[in-house]
């Protein structure tokens, strides 16, 4: 059985982020409500307005990638800088280390998926679409964001239409059939059960 769920962007709700220097925009989470410090996944967008440090999420797995301006260095456990742009792959790292932020030119907006190490695994991919495709989800939790761009989803004899950060997240997804069509710059997350 896949249940399925259209998230509007004009839902999201903004909250503090947990180290209080700045906001973010909380896509989904998983308890639905749960808080930062017990949730089992969690999807949101950032705007980082200044260099400084991450906050620490124990036990957390987390990835980023950049949706809006010219990019961020991020230093990672004292490795050498890495540096993300709007057209780089989304990054994989641990969230409970060390992790400091230096903006490349002026504000980012990034997008971050984070999991409870202990019982999920995530991956995270960028796709643009220019027509017509079908993905086959991977893992029995699956999300789509549309960036930039509008498209069309259908599954399973349903369909939506989801415009500029608009997202599906689909739950009994995994093995099925999903047609996209349109002209956008998204997301796909997929959350795996270890």
């Amino acid at each position: 059985m896949t249940r399925a769920a259209v998230l509007r962007s004009s839902t999201y709700r903004g909250m503090p982020w947990k180290n209080g220097g700045g906001e973010t925009i909380e896509i989904a989470v998983s308890p639905e409500g749960a808080a930062l410090s017990d949730f089992d996944w969690r999807v949101s967008m950032a705007t980082v307005e200044t260099d400084g440090p991450f906050s620490i999420f124990t036990g957390i797995d987390r990835t980023l990638a950049i949706l809006e301006g010219n990019g961020m260095s991020l230093t990672i456990d004292d490795n050498a800088p890495v540096l993300l742009k709007q057209d780089s792959a989304p990054l994989a790292f641990p969230a409970d280390v060390a992790v400091a932020a230096t903006l490349a030119e002026g504000p980012i907006t990034d997008l971050n998926v984070m999991t409870r190490r202990n019982g999920l695994r995530h991956w995270v991919e960028r796709v643009d679409v220019d027509s017509t495709a079908t993905v086959h989800p991977a893992a029995p939790t699956w999300f789509l964001l549309c960036h930039q761009g509008t498209l069309t989803v259908e599954w399973s004899g349903e369909h939506a239409d989801l415009g500029p950060k608009d997202a599906l997240l689909l739950q009994g997804a995994k093995g099925k059939d999903v047609a996209v069509s349109g002209k956008a710059c998204c997301f796909l997350i997929s959350i795996d059960p270890i």
